[in-house]
C-alpha cells in the first residue's frame, strides 16, 4: 500500500508560500511521521532565522536524527494535548496527529484559546478534512480517548467511497490504527471536529478547505493584518470542483490498487496451502 500519497509535504507548495506570506516564524508541528514535511519546515525556518517544534510521541529514527543535527529545531516526545499548552506560543501551526474528533478539537482550542489571550493571531493548518477522515475517526491509541468521545472501532477491517459502514479490505490500518465502526453522526470526524469549533470558539475565524491529498484545512482570523493576502491566495484553491474530482479519482484508483493486491495475497496463501 505504498504508492499512496498521503504526506502533508505533498500540499508544501501552498503552505510554505502561506507562512511567508504571513511573516511566521515560529512554527509548531503536531505529527511528524517521518519527516517528510520537517524537513521542508526545518529549511524554512533557517532560512527566516526562526524556530521549530516537532511534537510527535513516537518518532521515528529518521525524524529523530533530523531534529538532532538542526539548533533550530526541537523535538517534543509527547501527546499533542500534553504539549501544546507548555511550548512556546507560535505563529503557525500544523496540525497532523491524530485524526480524530476528541483530539482535534481539543487542539484547535488549546491553541486559540492560548492566542486569544494574548490578542495574537495564528495561521493554522489542517491535514486529513477530507475522506476518509472528515467524518470519521481514526485512533493510533484508542485508549487516550475519554470513553465517552471514542467511537467504536475495528482495527482490521478498512473504508471505502460512498459506504458508511467498515468492510473486509478497503483502506486500512494494518494494525498501525483503529478506524471507527461507522461514518457520520455526532463527534465524529475532522472535519466535524473543526465545524464545530468554529461555532463555539468566541471569535470570528476563516476556513478554507483544498480537496486534495486527502484535504488540507486553514484556519486563521480574518483580523490579521496578513488574512486578506492570505485568504485571495488561497481563493482559487478553496473548495474547488476540480480538486475534488481528481482527489476522487485518485482516491478511486488507489482503492482499487488495494482490491488487486488483496487478491493477489489471497491467491499466494491459496497456492501454497495447495
Amino acid at each position: 500500500m505504498s504508492l499512496l500519497i498521503h504526506s502533508m509535504s505533498e500540499l508544501s507548495c501552498l503552505i510554505l508560500p502561506l507562512l511567508e506570506m504571513a511573516g511566521c516564524r515560529r512554527i509548531v508541528e503536531v505529527g511528524a511521521e517521518f519527516g517528510g514535511m520537517t524537513s521542508l519546515l526545518a529549511d524554512y525556518v533557517r532560512r527566516s532565522a526562526g524556530s521549530l517544534i516537532s511534537i510527535d510521541p513516537a518518532p521515528r529514527p529518521e525524524l529523530r536524527e533530523l531534529l538532532q543535527q538542526d539548533s533550530s529545531a526541537l523535538l517534543v516526545e509527547r501527546k499533542s494535548l500534553e504539549a501544546l499548552p507548555e511550548v512556546e506560543l507560535a505563529d503557525a501551526y500544523l496540525l497532523d496527529g491524530d485524526h480524530n474528533y476528541y483530539t482535534v478539537l481539543h487542539e484547535l482550542a488549546i491553541t486559540f484559546g492560548r492566542h486569544q489571550k494574548g490578542g495574537a493571531h495564528p495561521l493554522v493548518f489542517l491535514h486529513d478534512v477530507g475522506w476518509p477522515c472528515a467524518w470519521r475517526d481514526l485512533y493510533y491509541d484508542p485508549d487516550s480517548i475519554p470513553s465517552a468521545w471514542r467511537h467504536p472501532y475495528d482495527w482490521d477491517r478498512g473504508v471505502t467511497l460512498d459506504n458508511p459502514e467498515l468492510i473486509e479490505g478497503g483502506f486500512r490500518g494494518c494494525g498501525f490504527w483503529a478506524a471507527a465502526l461507522r461514518e457520520g453522526g455526532p463527534r465524529n470526524g475532522v472535519r466535524k471536529a473543526v465545524e464545530d469549533f468554529l461555532t463555539v470558539c468566541g471569535e470570528p475565524l476563516s476556513f478554507r478547505l483544498i480537496p486534495a491529498v486527502f484535504g488540507l484545512g486553514v484556519l486563521y482570523s480574518p483580523a490579521a493584518s496578513w488574512s486578506e493576502k492570505v485568504s485571495l491566495s488561497l481563493a482559487p484553491y478553496d473548495r474547488n470542483p476540480l480538486l475534488e474530482k481528481l482527489e476522487r479519482n485518485r482516491l478511486e484508483n488507489y482503492l482499487k490498487v488495494i482490491e488487486f493486491q488483496d487478491r493477489e495475497a489471497e491467491r499466494l496463501v491459496t497456492v501454497e496451502q495447495v
